[in-house]
C-alpha cells in the first residue's frame, strides 16, 4: 500500500518499515471496526515516518466517526506530504459533501482527477456527479455519471445513478 520513498537513507529504512507495520495494523483494525485503535496506529505510523497514505487513512478513520473537520485536516496534511497523491483530494470533497458544502467540494474532486498518482478515479468522477446532482445541475451530474459508467463499466452505482437521474429528467 505504501511505496518506499526513492533514495531513502539507510538510517531511515528501519523507521520507515516500522511506519509501514503500524499502518498495516491500523488498516486491519479499521476493517475490523476498531476505529479508536486504528486512529492510534495511524498516528504511530505518522510519528515514525509521515506518509500521505497514513494521513489519508487517518482521515478516513475520523470520517467513520463523523469527525469530518478532523478528516479534512488529516487529508490536507497528506497533500502537504505528497501533492501527487489523489486520494486525499477526493476524500476532502466527499467530507465536504457530508457537511453539505457542495460547491466547495467540486474543486477537490477536480483536483483528484488531475492528480498524477490516483488509482481510484472512479470515485472522483462519481462524486462530481453526486455534487452536481445536489446542486440541481442535472445535466452536469448525468454527464459525470455517464463518464463514470463509460470509463468504469463495472461500477454499478454510476449506472444506477444515471438511470435514476434520467427518470427524474423525463
Amino acid at each position: 500500500m505504501i511505496a518506499q520513498p526513492d533514495n531513502l537513507p539507510d538510517d531511515q529504512i528501519e523507521v520507515w518499515q516500522q511506519a509501514v507495520e503500524s499502518f498495516q495494523r491500523a488498516y486491519r483494525m479499521q476493517v475490523q471496526g476498531d476505529i479508536a485503535a486504528a486512529i492510534r496506529e495511524y498516528k504511530a505510523s505518522i510519528r515514525f515516518y509521515p506518509t500521505a497514505e497514513a494521513y489519508t487513512f487517518l482521515g478516513w478513520a475520523y470520517a467513520h466517526l463523523s469527525l469530518y473537520e478532523e478528516a479534512i485536516t488529516a487529508c490536507r496534511l497528506a497533500i502537504e506530504v505528497d501533492p501527487d497523491f489523489g486520494n486525499p483530494y477526493n476524500d476532502i470533497g466527499a467530507y465536504l459533501l457530508e457537511l453539505e458544502r457542495v460547491e466547495e467540494a467540486i474543486p477537490w474532486f477536480e483536483r483528484a482527477l488531475a492528480a498524477p498518482r490516483y488509482d481510484a478515479r472512479v470515485f472522483a468522477f462519481f462524486n462530481l456527479g453526486r455534487a452536481y446532482e445536489r446542486l440541481g445541475k442535472w445535466r452536469n451530474a448525468l454527464d459525470y455519471y455517464q463518464q463514470t459508467a463509460e470509463y468504469f463499466p463495472h461500477y454499478r452505482p454510476a449506472i444506477d445513478a444515471a438511470h435514476r437521474l434520467l427518470g427524474r429528467m423525463n
